[in-house]
């Protein structure tokens, strides 16, 4: 099958897209988030995303400061393949991680949300990388370094299913669900290829390893006071 970097199966990518500024979110392609929607802005542009290919932009802010933050210029669009609206009126939605792109400019076209002019060129296999393995080297460092990661954090896994998941389900859901900052999660988005990510990933890993251990050491170091 040849691989358009304008069509992911039976859906165009289309030149302008609706986003949604998310600072702490990560979506990747392949992965899944699952959203609570209740600005009127938001509503707005999931009813729209409704009408048109389902497809919304998670684009993270650079700051947390004022209403029309300053945006990374890499984002990934997730399409609409769950949606439930409650009593009070909001939207829960999933999306599912379709494609990265890039932000060339934001349109100006009246909405109370977003709309940039993305392009898709630059991650023509994203549509596809799910189906991608990791060799077993790289798997197996992936699952020692997560392993320890976890287990430094305090974090509760059902390890048996995450051996038997496959390697981009597992760094789709670390990079996703781990608290690591903003920007280290924008690092991820921004890796090339598969491979990378999930270099860049257990190099996020191995970090806060590092720094917990450096924790733990100076207060080891520290003579316990008698008060």
């Amino acid at each position: 099958m040849s691989k358009n970097p304008h069509q992911a199966e039976d859906l165009i990518l289309p030149e302008r897209l609706p986003v949604f500024p998310l600072r702490n979110a990560l979506l990747l392609p392949g992965g899944k988030l699952p959203l609570n929607i209740f600005e009127p802005r938001y509503l707005a542009m999931t009813d729209f995303a409704l009408g048109a290919e389902r497809l919304i932009g998670m684009v993270r802010p650079k700051s947390d400061d004022g209403l029309q933050q300053d945006l990374y210029r890499v984002g990934c669009a997730g399409r609409i393949t769950s949606f439930m609206e409650t009593d009070d009126g909001r939207y829960l939605i999933t999306l599912s991680g379709v494609s990265r792109f890039v932000c060339r400019e934001e349109i100006m076209e009246g909405t109370a949300y977003r709309v940039m002019e993305v392009d898709w060129t630059g991650f023509p296999d994203d549509p596809y990388s799910h189906d991608e393995e990791e060799p077993p080297e790289v798997r197996e460092k992936l699952l020692d370094v997560l392993q320890k990661y976890l287990s430094e954090a305090s974090m509760k896994a059902d390890w048996e299913s995450i051996q038997g998941a496959p390697s981009q389900t597992i760094v789709n859901s670390v990079a996703m669900s781990c608290p690591f900052s903003p920007d280290e999660k924008q690092a991820i988005l921004e890796a090339a290829t598969c491979e990378a990510r999930t270099g860049t990933l257990i190099t996020l890993m191995e970090m806060a390893l590092a720094e917990g251990s450096a924790d733990m050491a100076d207060i080891e170091d520290k003579p316990t006071r008698l008060q």
